[in-house]
């Protein structure tokens, strides 16, 4: 018996189980540094939302009789990511409730994985942000002390560390701080193949030229040496480079032509560019990266490429 199918016919050795698998591995250093670095409570959060995710689908597909999805991965995958983005002491039931919205109202109302209009754990966070902003936005350490993140430090017309920036000896969410744990896990990705550089390469270097262009336009006054720190400073913090690798690479929520994915990234970056410089707040990455999203149907049909032996229709 033959299967007879429309081509293209390709045969790879890939399935979701395995790319989940490896971005949950790729995640494993920022996680352990996020935990090393914030405490208990970190690790608390990163457990409450992972099962947060896990048991939304499967509770939802036993409810509904649909297949089970979860053993794919791609639920704790969107409940690491939510975690990521969590501030290192809040409260453990708040990534739980961004995992069921991320699951349930993102993801499965859609249809499921591969169907999500945007990235389920970004629109989760949105959504955090929106209902619980006091808590999302409380970056005290384990003794109660406050203080500002690098990237408001940055907005407010200060410098920062940068060696520090890329080590991570500073305050954000939990797997937004140390860059070098997030290179690490970058590379993991190109190795295996999971991910191509175009769209976190594109979209970090637009961002930095975008922040550095909005903020001359602005009237920023800046030295060259001021210069430099504000544009590293713009890449290193704020979730900018957690974003460009673990988010805006999602393979549904992205484009798949080439000419599509540069687009897409230069727009992320441009969006993030103006949340940040011209914004109110010194955060931007996640309503510009959900926001492309949804331009994505746009981008890919004005970059698919032209069928073989097809030509433009002649006008009469």
């Amino acid at each position: 018996m033959y299967n007879v199918s429309v081509s293209p016919h390709i045969r790879d050795k890939s399935s979701t189980q395995k790319i989940m698998i490896d971005v949950c591995i790729a995640l494993v250093p920022t996680l352990a540094f996020g935990v090393w670095h914030f405490g208990a409570n970190a690790l608390i959060v990163i457990i409450s939302s992972v099962v947060s995710c896990v048991l939304s689908e499967l509770i939802f597909e036993l409810i509904y009789k649909k297949p089970i999805t979860v053993f794919d991965f791609s639920a704790v995958v969107t409940g690491l990511i939510i975690a990521l983005n969590m501030p290192p002491q809040v409260a453990w039931w708040v990534p739980a409730i961004g995992g069921v919205f991320a699951i349930i109202v993102v993801k499965m109302l859609f249809g499921g994985i591969g169907q999500n209009i945007m990235n389920p754990a970004l629109a989760a966070r949105c959504f955090l942000l929106i209902s619980f902003t006091s808590r999302m936005t409380d970056f005290s350490t384990a003794d109660g002390v406050s203080s500002a993140t690098p990237l408001a430090q940055i907005k407010a017309g200060d410098t920062i560390n940068l060696k520090d920036a890329f080590l991570g000896l500073q305050n954000g969410c939990i797997g937004e701080v140390c860059a070098l744990a997030i290179l690490i896990g970058f590379a993991y990705l190109l190795i295996r193949k999971v991910i191509s550089p175009r769209i976190p390469l594109i979209y970090m270097a637009s961002t930095v030229v975008f922040v550095v262009l909005f903020a001359l336009l602005k009237g920023r006054e800046m030295d060259f040496s001021g210069m430099v720190n504000f544009a590293l400073g713009n890449l290193l913090t704020g979730g900018l480079m957690s974003g460009a690798v673990f988010m805006a690479t999602d393979y549904t929520t992205s484009p798949i032509t080439k000419s599509g994915q540069v687009i897409y990234a230069i727009l992320i970056g441009f969006l993030t560019a103006i949340f940040r410089v011209l914004g109110s707040s010194a955060e931007g990455v996640s309503y510009a990266i959900i926001i492309s999203n949804l331009v994505v149907p746009l981008i890919e049909k004005i970059t698919v490429p032209k069928a073989f032996g097809m030509r433009k229709k002649e006008e009469v």
